[in-house]
């Protein structure tokens, strides 16, 4: 019925609550990301290695 494209393998969530944890908009908000196996060579570490070059958002880089 479906394609693969929406069947992912497994999932991340991620909540940032607080400052101290680095939350920067201050509401709940959770991170939903669909994961498929060989979307990244090696999987560990999670929600981090996933956009590397997207993490630091804040500074305009």
């Amino acid at each position: 019925m479906f394609g693969t494209e929406l069947r992912p393998d497994g999932y991340n969530v991620g909540v940032n609550d607080g400052r101290a944890a680095g939350q920067t908009v201050m509401h709940l908000h959770v991170h939903l990301i669909p994961r498929y196996e060989g979307d990244r060579p090696d999987p560990r570490g999670g929600v981090r290695w996933i956009f590397p070059d997207k993490a630091d958002y804040w500074s305009g880089r």
